[in-house]
């Protein structure tokens, strides 16, 4: 016996028929004996719905909020969670399951106090592990806590991840099964290569530096949270047969094991490709070199919630002037043009340039740590396909280089190819 905690995204329980399909794979675990808790997102397209009727509500007069009031946007969103969580309670119930629906605030999932994009605090696992006693499944209401002033708090888009993760760790689960529309994490992006294949297993770290890079299979704080609290997180697909051969696997299921890296014995050099577009490329040509003059630049566009990521700077031969290059997602172009002009005087630069529909993709994997000339093998494969390389960035385990938009496919398929990744 186990105990499992299973989450189902939005496209797995869309409408009742995969409602009735995820209660399958729920009672499949129950059968084999594991105690097990559900978390489940909305159904798909539903947050964006409640989203959008708040949006469409006249503001309060002096309102700033993004959200008009915070308080009452969570308690509006939170509710599409709260009705599949019912959904589904009723069809396992109809299938002799014993189950209860549960909202976050009732296990309680504590949060902070930063509404609409909420982090877990506390989430004391006696209330469910109490439950598993009982022999009941519960199925508990994803991306949703409950706030310092005891009202509903939401995790942010992708929350049900997290929340699932969270609690696994809470109850001290023997894994995490996160079920969704692909059967696990793939070398690249298979709509891309169609040569590119599923992991059976993957690191924290490389799966962390996949779902930050461009990988959209798993939310990043999902990931964080798995990492740090080291749950065992299976990226498995509820559109498979919930009854067909291996799918009650316990040692192992189908799908990809994201885990600790001592537990894969042979370590790949590269692990997968990933890319993100819409990436704009902004430059400060010949700034005065002088120490502060970084914090003058990233300070205001931090203070403007502005994500920079890939920074490159080079000084001039007298090391009197610098050019500083720096990435940002192609949707802050405007709002990232504004802070720096009104902050030119201060920072003092003679040329603000910028450049939109870039594409970064990287090359990840932890056996990088041990192997040299893997950057090497990447720039010499995109130069033969005549791919110009705008930056380049690294870490221990991984390369991102910015490229032209228009060769990201190109690109993806080289560098797949070139380490090997379509030949096992």
């Amino acid at each position: 016996m186990a105990r499992i905690v299973m989450k189902f995204g939005g496209t797995s329980v869309a409408d009742l028929a995969r409602i009735h399909n995820v209660a399958r794979h729920v009672k499949r675990e129950v059968d084999a004996g594991h105690e097990v808790a559900v978390v489940v997102s909305a159904m798909s397209g539903k947050t964006n719905e409640l989203v959008g009727w708040v949006q469409g509500m006249p503001k309060a007069t002096g309102a700033n909020s993004p959200f008009f009031d915070a308080r009452e946007y969570d308690a509006i969103v939170a509710s599409g969670e709260q009705v599949t969580s019912g959904l589904l309670s009723i069809a396992l119930q109809s299938m002799g399951v014993n189950a209860r629906s549960w909202q976050g605030w009732q296990i309680p999932i504590r949060t902070d106090g930063a509404h609409g994009a909420a982090r877990i605090a506390e989430i004391d696992g006696s209330f469910l592990i109490k439950r598993f006693g009982e022999g009941q499944v519960a199925v508990i209401a994803g991306f949703q806590g409950l706030a310092p002033d005891n009202r509903i708090s939401t995790l942010g888009r992708g929350g049900s991840d997290t929340s699932a993760v969270a609690i696994a760790a809470a109850v001290k689960a023997d894994r995490c099964d996160i079920y969704t529309d692909v059967d696990g994490v793939y070398t690249t992006d298979p709509r891309i290569e169609p040569k590119a294949r599923r992991l059976d297993r993957i690191s924290f770290e490389e799966m962390l530096e996949m779902a930050s890079l461009g990988s959209k299979v798993l939310q990043v704080r999902s990931v964080e949270l798995a990492m740090v609290h080291k749950v065992r997180t299976f990226v498995r697909s509820s559109f498979e047969d919930p009854d067909a051969p291996g799918m009650g696997d316990l040692l192992n299921p189908p799908g990809t094991l994201i885990c600790d890296e001592d537990e894969i014995v042979e370590q790949e050099v590269v692990t997968g490709i990933a890319y993100a577009k819409d990436e704009a490329q902004i430059s400060l040509r010949r700034v005065a070199d002088r120490p502060g003059v970084a914090a003058g630049i990233f300070g205001p566009l931090a203070e403007a919630n502005i994500n920079v990521d890939m920074i490159v700077q080079n000084i001039s031969e007298d090391g009197k002037f610098t050019d500083m290059t720096f990435t940002v997602p192609s949707g802050d172009v405007a709002k990232a043009l504004n802070v720096l002009e009104k902050g030119k005087a201060t920072v003092g630069f003679d040329v603000l340039q910028h450049d939109e529909g870039m594409s970064k993709v990287s090359v990840i994997g932890i056996g990088m740590r041990s192997h040299a000339g893997v950057a090497a093998t990447a720039f010499r494969a995109l130069s033969e396909k005549g791919i110009n390389i705008r930056a380049i960035t690294t870490s221990e385990i991984k390369i991102s280089i910015l490229i032209d938009g228009a060769y990201t496919e190109l690109a993806v398929r080289t560098l797949h190819s070139v380490y090997g990744l379509d030949k096992h």
